[in-house]
């Protein structure tokens, strides 16, 4: 029996008929998203922070979905077509959550995997895709979707035969991990890193540990936990976890007890190269030294899935980066080295280092710049760890210049100072209007720039300021030259 009637989708969700679909119409897939919903796939009207999907019904049945589902029923506009589905449920996200947990259990012939961890999500999970699809086919989260609707929309969006499903799933508070991983049930579960990241809403990296470890408890039997074995906080619980659920451990890093253990790392301008304890030299086209154990949590899940090696290798020597992830542009002369997806202290240092690995000495014509953002969700420690960052970049030989942006690195700034920082250092007002134009306009052409923070600061900005800023100057007259200013005084 298909999953995909609209009967058996009714049923799942436990909602009520508005209007019954078109009985001809062939469902199949979610989307939450009128702009690029296809069709044929069912439309969830979710509400966010900012919009109420309810009011965009009407848009889902001119884009060709068959069905809504929705949990407002005022919103629903007048004129919609006859035999366009609706169905209404009580909460439109808990039913999208309903639905893939039911076809999780439909999908018994494919692979489960998912990824979590403080650092290296979306990275893991593309380097992953990378190396299965040289074999095997499946779907894998798009983007960084790890939330309660990316993750549900992930596995509504995969196909019966698929032979990996590869998730991202994320957190910001406890409790999100495990209702994630009770959708997922995985059968490979990877772990890249624990570090500091939402303390506000977990507290401490124990607590980015405990969500971590939720994902290991949902581990099919017989399955697979890929964890990075150079983090403690996750380390201590695998002994008990792996017991209890009667699943293989397979740790990466370089511990020496690691299974597959980094033997050596070297990170240049555009690639990082490393070895394992199989004395595999293995290339990925990625900047940073971090993005060895990246690859190597990929390298583990991609042998369990019976890749053959040399698939390994040359998906690896292919591989792309994540958007945003030490992702190289270049504009109007500058080179901007855009990391600003997201940030926590140790991405935050971890960049810092990657910078000053390509660019270690001064350059010909021009000057290396940090622009870094706060680093929000740090709660009661977000003061000592923007400090953190002050004194590190104090001791980096890496930078020319620094722009800081936001209110906490004004801790930033006070530690760089104390600690003997030398580099001119401005700082910008993230809640001034102009802020990515201020941090701009410290820019020259021939500058190689990084830039860091969290989301939420969305220093990317800056290089569409640094655009702006060369329009305007390209728009204005030219100066006369001394020649045609003695003629003009004649």
């Amino acid at each position: 029996m298909s999953f995909w009637t609209f009967e058996n989708i009714k049923s799942v969700l436990a909602g009520t008929w508005i209007t019954r679909p078109d009985a001809a119409a062939r469902p199949f897939g979610v989307s939450n998203d009128t702009r690029s919903l296809k069709p044929g796939q069912l439309y969830f009207a979710l509400r966010g922070e900012r919009l109420d999907g309810n009011e965009f019904v009407a848009q889902a049945a001119a884009a060709g979905a068959p069905l809504a589902v929705i949990d407002r029923p005022e919103k629903l506009p007048p004129g919609l077509p006859a035999n366009f589905g609706l169905i209404a449920v009580k909460d439109s996200g808990d039913a999208l959550l309903r639905l893939a947990t039911a076809y999780r259990t439909y999908l018994d012939g494919t692979r489960v995997i998912a990824v979590t961890g403080s650092n290296g999500k979306t990275t893991t999970t593309r380097l992953c895709e990378a190396l299965l699809s040289r074999s095997l086919r499946g779907t894998a989260s798009p983007k960084s979707f790890n939330n309660r609707v990316g993750v549900p929309l992930t596995i509504l969006n995969a196909k019966k035969g698929d032979q990996f499903l590869l998730c991202e799933v994320g957190t910001n508070a406890p409790g999100e991990i495990k209702e994630l991983a009770e959708v997922v049930r995985p059968d490979i579960a990877v772990v890249t890193s624990i570090g500091r990241e939402h303390l506000e809403g977990l507290g401490s990296m124990k607590g980015a540990a405990d969500e971590a470890a939720e994902l290991l408890k949902q581990i099919k039997p017989g399955g697979t936990a890929v964890v990075n074995a150079d983090a403690p906080e996750i380390n201590e619980r695998l002994a008990v976890l792996s017991a209890r659920g009667g699943w293989k451990v397979i740790r990466f890093g370089q511990a020496s007890d690691a299974d597959l253990r980094l033997t050596e790392i070297e990170a240049g301008a555009e690639s990082v190269r490393f070895r394992l304890n199989d004395r595999t030299w293995y290339s990925v086209p990625l900047l940073g030294k971090h993005n060895a154990w990246n690859a190597a949590a990929a390298v583990a899940v991609a042998r369990r899935a019976g890749v053959p090696q040399e698939m390994i290798e040359e998906g690896l020597a292919q591989a792309k980066g994540a958007e945003m992830r030490l992702q190289r542009v270049r504009e109007g002369g500058v080179e901007f080295i855009n990391d600003s997806y997201n940030a926590n202290p140790e991405s935050m240092l971890a960049s810092l280092e990657t910078f000053g690995a390509i660019f270690p000495r001064a350059i010909a014509g021009g000057r290396r710049v940090a622009v870094l953002g706060d680093m929000l969700e740090l709660g009661e420690q977000a003061e000592a760890c923007h400090r953190e960052i002050g004194r590190a970049l104090a001791g980096s030989a890496a930078f020319d210049v620094v722009v800081l942006v936001g209110k906490n690195m004004r801790f930033a700034a006070e530690d760089y100072a104390a600690a003997g920082g030398t580099c001119p250092v401005t700082w910008v007002d993230r809640g001034a209007a102009d802020y990515a134009r201020q941090a701009a306009g410290v820019l020259r052409s021939g500058d190689a720039v990084l830039l860091k923070g969290s989301r939420g600061t969305v220093v990317d900005r800056v290089i569409g300021a640094w655009q702006e800023l060369l329009r305007e100057r390209a728009a204005r007259p030219a100066a006369p030259t001394s020649t045609e200013s003695a003629a003009a005084g004649r």
